[in-house]
């Protein structure tokens, strides 16, 4: 199912955030929003999960507008999220953590193929399945709210600064997770501050600043264009 915002603006405390920002993630692509922090990337996700109010313009999913919608509906249209601070529950074990969308959300699915498919991503995971939330590393618990996230079974994946803070050691890690993620046939919008933290093979980007679209195009593009890596650079 495609994604796609049109023209949205979005006021948070008497400030505009958003500008007529306009995005699409098609199914089965990874497309990337970059920005440096608080250009909007969080606002943008929380907006899609309908957690911020859409002064105007559209978002849409699979056909349906959006607006009004309450998060879980929009969690059981099909539509995960994997927030900044991942969020993992510390009285929770891994197990736990990872079946918990599996409790909330029926599927055509059983739950055993979609918790299969969740640990098929980080595999490691398997080991600490009884090991309390409290007791994971930063990597670690990235890995449980992302494979949390996918135990929804959703069509699209929100992943907020996947990479942001984590040691450069589990980098590789979480790419070859996103790989997977896509070899599944889902969609993936992954927002991030580090621009060469972005997979090689992601599909398309989006370069957002004051909570504008300023670049839309591929990786290649964005490095031939002089402007936008200005830009870019300045997110070091």
């Amino acid at each position: 199912m495609t994604l796609q915002l049109e023209n949205v603006n979005v006021h948070r405390q008497g400030n505009h955030v958003l500008h007529n920002l306009s995005l699409r993630v098609e199914p089965g692509e990874l497309v990337c929003l970059v920005g440096r922090n608080g250009a909007g990337k969080t606002t943008t996700f929380r907006a899609i999960m309908g957690y911020h109010k859409v002064a105007s313009g559209e978002i849409r999913f699979g056909g349906d507008s959006l607006e009004g919608w309450p998060t879980h509906r929009i969690a059981a249209k099909g539509v995960g999220y994997t927030p900044e601070g991942s969020d993992v529950f510390g009285d929770l074990t891994v197990e736990d953590n990872i079946a918990l969308p599996t409790w909330t959300r029926k599927t055509a699915r059983p739950a055993s193929e979609r918790l299969e498919a969740a640990y098929s991503i980080f595999p490691k995971l398997r080991g600490y399945a009884h090991r309390g939330g409290q007791q994971l590393s930063g990597g670690e618990r990235k890995m449980v709210s992302i494979s949390r996230a996918l135990a929804l079974d959703p069509d699209l994946l929100l992943l907020d600064e996947a990479f942001e803070g984590l040691s450069p050691a589990i980098l590789p890690t979480i790419s070859a997770g996103l790989r997977s993620i896509l070899d599944q046939g889902r969609a993936v919008l992954l927002a991030e501050s580090n621009f060469y933290h972005l997979p090689r093979f992601a599909d398309r980007l989006y370069v957002i600043e004051r909570g504008e679209i300023v670049f839309e195009g591929t990786r290649a593009q964005a490095e031939a264009d002089a402007a936008t890596m200005k830009i870019i650079k300045g997110l070091e």
